[in-house]
């Protein structure tokens, strides 16, 4: 095991088309609200991160669903609560942006030391409850629409700014 956590985390807002954010409650500080976070292991991709970390914070496996990484990062200081876990020298983290597309508010497990419980809740509302500004961020860049064309129904989602995603049903 690592002695420190590497400064490069991933960021995962898990949502619905309808636009229901998954939210968990930090067990180390209840009142913080906050998407699936987490730090990059050596020798994995960021990909293989929010994969772990979804699994790890939710029981959900995100090979099942639609795992997008939208290509952007934000750097922030680390703060002061958390510079312990961080070698003396690190005062920032970088994170990557993901969002992880389920069908429903899915029931999920939380891991009871890192998280107390978790909550689906509509988009500005879990934008309002997170602590962190680069999470709000995340989560008010999802943008959703649903169109119709011919007999054949499909949505398009906007994941990230101009990114859209396109199911067929």
């Amino acid at each position: 095991m690592e002695r420190y956590k590497t400064p490069i985390s991933v960021l995962v807002v898990i949502h619905t088309p309808s636009m229901q954010v998954l939210l968990l409650e930090r067990a180390d500080h209840p009142g913080y609200w906050q998407s699936v976070t987490g730090s990059q292991h050596q020798g994995e991709t960021l990909s293989q991160t929010a994969e772990r970390e979804i699994a790890e914070e939710t029981g959900l496996d995100a090979t099942n669903f639609l795992l997008t990484d939208w290509n952007f990062l934000s750097k922030y200081e680390i703060f002061q609560e958390w510079k312990w876990r961080y070698a003396p020298e690190v005062t920032h983290n970088t994170e990557h942006a993901f969002s992880l597309l389920l069908p429903d508010p899915l029931p999920v497990t939380v891991s009871p030391r890192e998280h107390l419980r978790y909550a689906w809740l509509p988009q500005q509302e879990a934008v309002e409850k997170v602590f962190s500004w680069s999470n709000a961020e995340a989560i008010r860049k999802l943008h959703p629409s649903i169109e119709t064309h011919k007999k054949r129904k499909y949505s398009a989602l906007s994941i990230y700014e101009n990114t859209y995603l396109v199911f067929l049903s």
